[in-house]
């Protein structure tokens, strides 16, 4: 196949532990106004202390959260106070999140990050210890709390300084499978990055996100993990639908957790301000901790760092598509440097297909519809090589811009293979792109459900098909078979799944059950456990 630039073509595919804290981190509090502290990595060294660590902490008294890997090399933010301004020369501001005024409750917790990620037994989760640190009323000792400064391009728009407005980064856990997870706070207060917001996250999108977070994890999505939820009766204002109507809200807060929240515009405003070495400093750091496959003393670090993440950006946008998945806001901002899924706002998974599936009802120019979310994160990654591009000598940029050339590339490849395995296809056909574009095409016309069209795909069987009589359990299927063209389709599908070596029918259908989901996230079933949040039933997402 002739190898194709930009995304024109594929319009019709719907795509278009530490124990103390140390000297520094001493002067850096000196003064402040913190929060009480939770006695927690004081006990590190206490003799029987790796035992214990070796199983589920049922308390915080062996449980370690800290700051320093990330601040004995990122430097801090020199000014103290808590209030809205201009930050620069630095990575992080240390501000302390600002406790909720009204009765906290614990309405949610995921045990599997609890216990899997976080080494808590689930039983933590009923301490008072436990609902004071993931509201933000308290911190583990030898943790310094976080805000990070970055910038962004929003809507394709530089907006300068945006940065961490209302979440608070409580320190890094080191499970014992030896991996480093931050802990981060959602809604949790305001900090200097908070502009004219007010610090606080509501209950609807905090259950959205809670939700859609774990929602992708399970469906196989690279994505940040939500690990508690709690809520209370503070009033938050909000202007839910931008129409000028202003109504109350109760507050929240989720705990949600990365290997990293560095995203694009952590790089894009070091360059924007010419702190270049500091860009530097931060691209290492993150090289260094993040990106085993980049060799960090190597002169062509940086530009092997871009080929990485273009690679994975491809990756993680086809899955995305793979599941009717739309992001809603895909700012630069919002784009992790580690190619996965965060900042969960007005997403959606698109119901009936439609490439013009736009699910944030702010933008009126559909610019982050589902069908062209390939093409923004081009765009994306365009602006990630231009702030790479002061780091870079003349042969660097040349290997830099030919690397995003590839792009488009690796993106559709990756869209036909997860397409062709939803399919239940093996190996390759020069027609199966077009035995995929031809079932999407049937699929908008017919405005067929995207997600049960595949799945009742990998429950009937070729016989039923080849009779072209769709029973009425397969409702999806049977609303495409009144397309005039269905009758051509299945023939070619047919003659296609007849080419699979050593397949069967059998085989097939468990196959394609593997791929395509019979539940994801639609907006009606998030919708209802908000509004039964609303009244305080919080049944459908424990």
């Amino acid at each position: 196949m002739a190898q194709r630039r930009g995304f024109s073509w594929l319009w019709l595919w719907g795509v278009a532990g530490l124990a103390a804290v140390n000297c520094r981190l001493r002067s850096v509090l000196e003064g402040s106004a913190g929060l009480p502290r939770l006695p927690g990595n004081e006990s590190v060294h206490r003799p029987g202390s790796c035992e214990t660590q070796a199983r589920l902490a049922a308390s915080f008294d062996f449980w370690t959260l800290s700051s320093e890997y990330l601040i004995d090399v990122l430097p801090i933010d020199p000014v103290k106070e808590n209030y809205v301004r201009k930050v620069k020369n630095c990575i992080f501001s240390v501000v302390f999140p600002t406790p909720l005024k009204s009765r906290v409750r614990l309405v949610a917790v995921t045990k599997e990050v609890l216990e899997d990620i976080l080494d808590l037994d689930l039983s933590v989760s009923e301490t008072n210890d436990f609902i004071q640190l993931v509201s933000g009323e308290k911190i583990v000792f030898g943790s310094i709390p976080l805000a990070h400064r970055y910038g962004g391009h929003q809507f394709g728009v530089w907006a300068d300084q945006l940065g961490d407005g209302r979440a608070h980064l409580i320190g890094i856990h080191v499970n014992r499978k030896g991996e480093k997870w931050e802990l981060q706070l959602k809604g949790s207060g305001k900090t200097p990055y908070s502009r004219n917001g007010d610090g606080r996250a509501v209950l609807r999108s905090s259950v959205r996100e809670f939700l859609c977070s774990e929602a992708l994890y399970h469906l196989g999505i690279p994505t940040s993990r939500a690990a508690s939820l709690v809520v209370s009766d503070d009033e938050v204002w909000r202007d839910q639908f931008y129409n000028g109507n202003i109504v109350k809200e109760r507050g929240a807060v989720v705990l949600r957790i990365a290997k990293s929240w560095f995203r694009i515009g952590s790089l894009e405003i070091l360059a924007h301000y010419g702190e270049l070495d500091l860009l530097r400093t931060l691209l290492d750091f993150i090289i260094q901790e993040h990106f085993p496959s980049v060799d960090a003393k190597e002169p062509n670090r940086y530009v092997d760092f871009f080929s990485v993440v273009v690679s994975e950006t491809a990756q993680l946008i086809a899955l995305w598509m793979s599941v009717g998945f739309a992001h809603g806001v895909c700012n630069t901002d919002n784009f992790s440097l580690l190619s996965i899924t965060i900042d969960y706002g007005p997403f959606g998974f698109m119901e009936a297909y439609n490439p013009d599936f736009v699910p944030n009802i702010s933008d009126d120019e559909k610019r982050y519809k589902i069908g062209n979310q390939a093409n923004i994160g081009m765009f994306n990654l365009n602006k990630l090589l231009q702030a790479l591009n002061p780091l870079l000598d003349h042969r660097q940029k040349k290997l830099a811009a030919q690397i995003l050339e590839e792009y488009s590339v690796l993106y559709y490849a990756r869209f036909r293979e997860l397409f062709k395995a939803k399919l239940g296809l093996l190996g390759e056909k020069e027609d199966d792109d077009d035995l995929i574009a031809f079932l999407l095409h049937l699929m908008k016309e017919t405005e067929a459900d995207f997600t049960m069209t595949f799945r009742q795909l990998s429950e009937i069987t070729q016989n039923q098909l080849l009779e072209l009589s769709i029973p009425q359990q397969f409702w999806a299927l049977k609303k495409i078979s009144q397309h005039g063209l269905f009758p051509a389709w299945v023939s070619r599908y047919l003659s296609r799944l007849k080419s699979n070596m050593n397949d069967s029918d059998s085989k097939r259908r468990k196959r394609m059950t593997t791929v395509n989901p019979k539940y994801v996230l639609k907006n009606w079933m998030a919708e209802s456990a908000v509004q039964k949040a609303e009244i305080n039933d919080f049944s459908e997402y424990r």
